[in-house]
Parts: C-alpha cells; sequence; structure tokens
C-alpha cells in the first residue's frame, strides 16, 4: 500500500471560488480510498503559491528530509495548489523526487515517466502563474490610475487617516497628528534649528517616530497636498494634484525644502550668558586647555564673580579683572585713515559684484517661469488641436507648475537691493569706536565682537590676554603687526584708489 501525504492550500481570496479547505481534503481523502492510498498526513494552508515559502509545506519537507523514501505520493487538487510559479515548481519537483515522494494533481493526473505528459505539465503550471501576473499588471494599472485622479493609495502618511467614500473610493484626510506635521515643517523653515533637535523636540511632543520616518516625513509633498506617480516603464514621474486637504501650503514645504537641501543656511541660536559673564565661552584654562566656565561664589557679605575652569586644576580669575583687560585690549585698535578709505572702495566692488550676479539669478529665474508659462500654454493648444492626449497635457501641466513654483520659491529667497552707502558709513563708525561699543553693549553684543575679532579661544594670565590669533580682515582694518606697514622701497602705500592693486 502506498503512503500519501495530502496538502490543501487556499488563499483567503481564493476561498470564495470554491477553493475551500473542505472541498479539497474531502476530494483528496476519496481519491485515497478509491486507489488503497494510506494517508499518514495532512498539512493544510493558507498562503500564497507564488513561492514555496510556506509555513506548513516547509513543515512537510521537514518530514520528507527526515524519513526520505518513507513516502510515496504528495497529494492536492490541482497544480496551482501546488505552485503559481512555474520555475520554483520544476525546481521543488526534483526536490520532492530526490526525497523519494511524487507529487500529484488528483484532478489533473499526469504520468510523468510519458515524456509528453511535460508539455501538458508545462501548461499546467504556467496558466496560474500567467494569471497571477495579469493580476499583478491589473493592480499597478489601478493604482497608477487612481494616483493620477490625485489619490493617496496604501497606508495613509503620518497625520492622515484612511477613509472611504460612500461609493467604495479610498482617500485620506488630516487627523490630530496634522498639528504636528504643521508644526514640524513651520520650525524647520525658520532655520534656526538642525533637523535632528527639531526631531528630538517632536519626540518629547509625542512624535514617535524615527529618524527615517522623520526624513521621509519632511520630503512627502503629499504634505502640501500633492501627488507623486513614480516613473513606470515609459512613463516619466510626475507630480498631481491631489483630492485630500493638504496641512501646509506650497511655499511652507519648498521653503523647508531649500533648508535641507543646504539652498538656506543653518541660523546659529547664540548662547545665552549673563550680562556680567560676556566672556564665558571664549576663554580656555592655561593648564589643561579646557574652556572656563564662570560663576558667582558667595563671600561673607557679597557675591563674587569668577571664571574658573570646568575641571579641578584651581584656575579663576575675577570677573571685573577679565573685562576690564578685554576693554583695555579692544582700546588698542584703531582704524588706519587710509585703510579707511580703502575699505570703503572695497565693499562697495564686493557688493556690486554681488548684485550683478543677484540680478543674473533674477534674470535667470524669470526667464525660465516664462519658459514653462510658454511650454504649459503650447501644450494647451497642442491638446486643442488633438495633436496630444489630455493625459500627456496634464503631465507636462503639472510638471509646468512645479517648476514655476520651485523658480517663484527661489526669488523670494533672493533679498532685494539695498543702498549700501549708509551702512558702511556706519560700519566705519563702529570700527573707529569699537571700544565705546563694547563698553554700552549688552553681553551679546560683547560675545558678538570678541567673537569676529579673535577666531580662536583667549587665554588670561592673570593681567593680560596672552597673543592670539585676529581675524585677517581685522588685521588690515587696525594695521595688526606688519600687514599693510611699507613696501619693499621702504615708502607709505597709496590706498586711495583700488587702482593701486592692479
Amino acid at each position: 500500500m502506498k503512503k500519501a501525504i495530502l496538502y490543501v492550500r487556499v488563499s483567503t481570496e481564493e476561498q470564495t471560488k470554491g477553493y475551500s479547505q473542505r472541498s479539497q481534503e474531502e476530494t483528496l481523502v476519496r481519491y485515497c480510498s478509491l486507489n488503497n492510498y494510506h494517508v499518514i498526513a495532512t498539512y493544510i494552508e493558507d498562503a500564497s503559491a507564488k513561492t514555496f515559502e510556506r509555513p506548513q509545506f516547509n513543515k512537510l519537507l521537514i518530514q520528507l528530509r527526515k524519513f526520505k523514501h518513507s513516502v510515496d505520493l504528495i497529494l492536492f487538487t490541482k497544480w496551482d495548489r501546488f505552485s503559481r510559479n512555474a520555475a520554483d515548481a520544476y525546481q521543488m519537483i526534483k526536490l520532492l523526487n530526490s526525497l523519494g515522494a511524487e507529487p500529484q494533481a488528483v484532478e489533473q493526473p499526469l504520468d510523468l515517466e510519458i515524456p509528453e505528459n511535460k508539455i501538458m505539465l508545462a501548461f499546467y503550471l504556467a496558466s496560474p502563474e500567467v494569471e497571477n501576473d495579469r493580476r499583478a499588471l491589473n493592480v499597478i494599472a489601478g493604482l497608477r490610475r487612481a494616483q493620477k485622479e490625485g489619490r493617496c493609495m496604501g497606508k495613509a502618511p503620518f497625520g492622515f487617516d484612511n477613509l472611504t467614500t460612500p461609493d467604495g473610493k479610498r482617500y485620506i484626510a488630516p487627523n490630530a497628528d496634522a498639528t504636528m506635521v504643521k508644526w514640524i515643517f513651520e520650525k524647520l523653515a525658520t532655520g534656526k534649528y538642525t533637523s535632528e533637535s527639531i526631531l528630538k523636540k517632536a519626540q518629547g511632543r509625542g512624535f514617535k517616530h524615527q529618524k527615517n520616518a522623520f526624513w521621509i516625513l519632511v520630503r512627502n509633498p503629499v504634505y502640501m497636498g500633492k501627488i507623486i506617480v513614480k516613473a513606470y516603464k515609459t512613463e516619466a514621474a510626475q507630480m498631481v494634484t491631489g483630492q485630500h486637504m493638504p496641512i501646509i501650503s506650497e511655499a511652507l514645504f519648498y521653503d523647508v525644502q531649500s533648508f535641507l537641501d543646504g539652498r538656506r543656511r543653518y541660523q546659529v541660536v547664540s548662547i545665552a550668558a549673563p550680562e556680567k559673564f560676556p566672556l564665558r565661552g571664549s576663554l580656555v584654562c592655561s593648564k589643561d586647555g579646557r574652556l572656563l566656565t564662570a560663576s558667582s561664589s558667595r563671600g561673607r557679605k557679597n557675591y563674587y564673580d569668577y571664571y574658573h575652569c570646568s575641571s579641578f586644576c584651581g584656575v579663576r580669575f575675577k570677573a571685573e579683572i577679565v573685562n576690564a583687560a578685554m576693554l583695555k585690549e579692544l582700546q588698542k585698535y584703531k582704524p588706519d585713515p587710509a585703510v579707511k578709505e580703502l575699505y570703503k572702495l572695497t565693499l562697495k566692488d564686493v557688493y556690486s559684484q554681488a548684485n550683478n550676479e543677484r540680478i543674473k539669478t533674477i534674470n535667470s529665474l524669470k526667464e525660465e517661469i516664462n519658459r514653462l508659462n510658454n511650454r504649459a500654454a503650447k501644450a494647451r493648444e497642442l491638446m486643442l488641436s488633438d495633436s496630444i492626449q489630455a493625459d500627456d497635457f496634464r503631465t507636462i501641466k503639472n510638471e509646468c507648475e512645479q517648476g514655476i513654483i520651485k523658480a517663484e520659491q527661489q526669488l523670494s529667497d533672493i533679498s532685494p537691493l539695498t543702498n549700501i552707502e549708509p551702512l558702511i558709513d556706519k560700519s566705519l563708525i563702529v570700527l573707529e569706536t569699537i571700544d565705546s561699543l563694547y563698553t554700552c553693549g549688552n553681553a551679546t553684543v560683547k560675545r558678538n565682537i570678541v567673537g569676529s575679532m579673535f577666531p580662536e579661544k583667549l587665554e588670561f594670565d592673570g593681567e593680560h590676554f596672552r597673543t592670539a590669533r585676529v581675524n585677517e580682515a581685522v588685521k588690515l582694518i587696525y594695521n595688526v603687526g606688519v600687514a599693510f606697514s611699507q613696501n619693499k622701497k621702504g615708502q607709505k602705500q597709496n590706498f586711495s584708489a583700488l587702482s593701486s592693486w592692479g
């Protein structure tokens, strides 16, 4: 008596088409009874037949490998119950034969020892695979058609819910998380915070996603009411207007993209410092090179202010002595009269060159906007004359609209032209009275002055600041060291005109 294992497979979708587990099992049991086969096991599977990575089929293989040549037949109703992938099916048949088991479909029986029957086997195996491929193409076509209509398919992005219209069409709508999405975009658009810091703040406010999901969110145009239709075969990718309600404006979305792409610089947030410690963060310890911090110590009657090392090396200085030494240091800086004129002419020249580049950029963007408008108008004429299809016109129109929005956003990012003369005059006054400006300024102003003049941290020896590297521009303006002192013949150089630097 031959020994057989029964294999029953059905997917949820197929149960409505007469492929129920019970009917298959009854057919197989009846077939074994009529042919006097001994059933030693039955495996019931609820999985797709696209691959053989199925839980119950893997258990079946484990049993066959454990007891080789102990099973004669693997029975199923039809070959599509066995596999819907012809290439994989041939390999599995070969493997089962090597284990001593012969796969057979009781409703499509084939004697594979007869060569001609292999043609029928190829037909039985290829038919379900072709059916699967056709179904997949229909699904892809349906999804792309829905996307071109502006509907977001699949799982709704963060900030949206999946909903269904009365006629069964799916759409998305903003939910309570939409306020979090808007907050993230608005914070990024300020340019004051890095994306990492905004992610941490968002997580503190209840955002339960990690970095990858955050980056997908801030790059997804669905939040400005657009749907991306990906490229497919000969069709190019396109962006269409969605049917859903946007959470943010297009201007805000593109502003954030400019920041993320590096077209806008990150605005560093200044460190807050008490008025009595303007040099905190600008000083380093002469012993171990650590930054000096600052604090007030309570004495018997009063509080005393100190800059001190963050370690236990014992270095500390009275704040009033250090602050007075910095003021004395700044009083040394007085601009050379000849350099003032050169400074003024140089700034005008640099600003003029920057304006020329800005004008070129503005003209280029305006030309691009006109080009895109003309392209859209020409496409409309071609559609009206039946030279192109309506779908092609919509594709071209969407591409032009997105290009125009980006160009207009870049135009808005370009600052308007200003009269630089008053600014130059004001800057000369600042250069001449840098010590007074330092005295009258608050802690932030003082930190900016010190940071711009001395790019490296300063060391204080108790009375004076040790020689530190001075900003190159400061050297030239204030004639520090040997800069602009004399030429090779020992004569003073003429700074009255830029032509002398030719």
